[in-house]
């Protein structure tokens, strides 16, 4: 049961959302996104050329980048709406054992890198996530990739970044918020997933 006080304090606490700030934030973040669909088109098509070629997707990321890499690992290889074979694809973010051993023993700066260097073939895609487009286990990664013969994506925000320096491709929305930022990637990945659904769908 609530004391008389901390109603009182409860009670002094307001609850502030700009939901137009982040309404207009969002759509010109996916604006943004729409304006690449070329882009997007041309990344599914490099990820069905390697995945006939024998090659898989990597996802990266850090925090909430992280969630959205194993997100749409799993997406590919399970399925994203449509009935088809499982797409070879794998996020560096989700073996606790490897996270904790290499930041230990070596540094978490390359903790995405030395997976790379242990997995990726010049026949994967990389698709990296970063909203600022400068962590340095994300710019380390990509660098490493490029040395594998890897084609490399990145997906950041509108602002100047080493990532989008390094990638084949960059997805740059336009906006310097993280949760828009995050919100169009999904989206980016997403029409990712549909579009090979459209190839490998098997309803």
């Amino acid at each position: 049961m609530s004391s008389p006080l901390k109603e009182q304090q409860l009670a002094n606490k307001t609850v502030n959302i700009d939901f137009e700030h982040a309404l207009k934030e969002h759509q010109q973040a996916i604006e943004s996104v729409m304006a690449q669909a070329d882009s997007i088109r041309a990344v599914t098509e490099h990820i069905v050329q390697a995945i006939e070629s024998g090659g898989k997707v990597i996802w990266l990321g850090n925090g909430g980048s992280a969630a959205d890499a194993q997100h749409m690992a799993a997406e590919l290889m399970v399925r994203y709406v449509k009935n088809r074979r499982p797409i070879a694809s794998i996020a560096l973010t989700t073996d606790s054992s490897i996270l904790t051993a290499h930041s230990n023993d070596y540094e978490f700066a390359s903790v995405f890198a030395r997976q790379i260097e242990g997995l990726a073939g010049a026949q994967d895609v990389v698709i990296a996530m970063s909203t600022s487009g400068n962590s340095e286990n994300v710019v380390q990664a990509l660098q490493a990739a490029k040395e594998k013969g890897c084609f490399c994506v990145a997906m950041t925000g509108r602002s100047r970044n080493r990532a989008a320096e390094l990638a084949d491709v960059c997805f740059q929305v336009d906006t310097l918020e993280t949760a828009r930022a995050q919100e169009a990637h999904s989206v980016i990945s997403h029409l990712i997933c549909e579009g090979l659904d459209s190839v490998y769908a098997t309803e």
